[in-house]
């Protein structure tokens, strides 16, 4: 069984295909980041795992500035590369690891990159970063299954099934706004409150290469055997391409959550 750290560093292998292949945030997600952490044009924040920038950019072009901390040497470069030239500044390093200044930013963020980071660390480490004034955003893009959602992906659980690969919890999944929230848990930490949260769902359509790409990106495809991925990516190739229209939609829920540091 390949543990959650070694997981967590698969990303830095697929790092240009993590760029093309991976989906963007809605706008509206970082309109309300803005809002509801308040920031004001020239505002710190820093970030926890930005990949290769895709909620990074968004949030520079808001008139903001970005220090990243990633632990992928690969990502990061990409991630320099493409915000050339923005209030940006990348260093390497597992956030856990990270020593940075005290009370410094109005903004901690990531994107799905939390459920990444131990929350008994977590959550003081980021309460320590945060001006008095400052919050915690914390959000992420996970596979959606709103009513009607395409077929496609009840039918290939079969053949994750056959490779020992199945579907850990009920099928089909909850619908997105029964998907649960992380507010109870960021309460619960003692250190933050006032937690508000906002739902996104949005649908993309995919041709069976670029579905393949996107695979190529997760974690556990990543990780699995080839011979089962290999065998895996053959049926969605066979099965897609049979189809009437040979593209699978896919969609995407986001959760945003947006919450005070409690006083020190």
């Amino acid at each position: 069984m390949t543990g959650a750290r070694e997981l967590r560093s698969t990303f830095d292998a697929v790092a240009d295909l993590y760029e093309t292949a991976r989906t963007s945030y809605p706008e509206e997600l970082f309109d309300d980041v803005v809002t509801l952490a308040e920031l004001k044009p020239g505002a710190r924040l820093l970030e926890i795992g930005c990949a290769t920038g895709k909620a990074t950019r968004p949030l520079l072009e808001r008139g903001l500035s970005v220090m990243c901390v990633e632990m992928g040497p690969h990502l990061a470069r990409r991630a320099r590369a493409a915000l050339a030239g923005l209030p940006f500044e990348v260093q390497v390093s597992a956030f856990e690891a990270w020593e940075g200044p005290p009370a410094a930013y109005d903004l901690v963020f990531a994107a799905t990159a939390w459920h990444w980071i131990d929350p008994a660390i977590g959550y003081a480490k980021a309460h320590d970063l945060l001006r008095k004034e400052g919050h915690l955003a914390l959000w992420n893009a996970q596979h959606a299954f709103p009513p009607g959602f395409d077929p496609f992906f009840s039918e290939i659980q079969e053949v994750y099934n056959a490779i020992g690969e199945s579907h850990a919890e009920e099928w089909p999944p909850p619908s997105p706004e029964e998907v649960p929230d992380r507010a109870e848990e960021i309460e619960a930490s003692g250190l933050f409150d006032d937690v508000q949260v906002r739902r996104y769902v949005w649908g993309q359509r995919y041709s069976v290469e670029k579905y393949i790409d996107l695979l190529k990106t997760f974690s556990g495809h990543i990780a699995m055997d080839e011979a089962k991925r290999q065998h895996l990516f053959d049926e969605i190739r066979h099965r897609i391409s049979h189809r009437s229209d040979p593209t699978v939609t896919r969609h995407w829920l986001a959760i945003l959550h947006v919450a005070r540091p409690r006083p020190r």
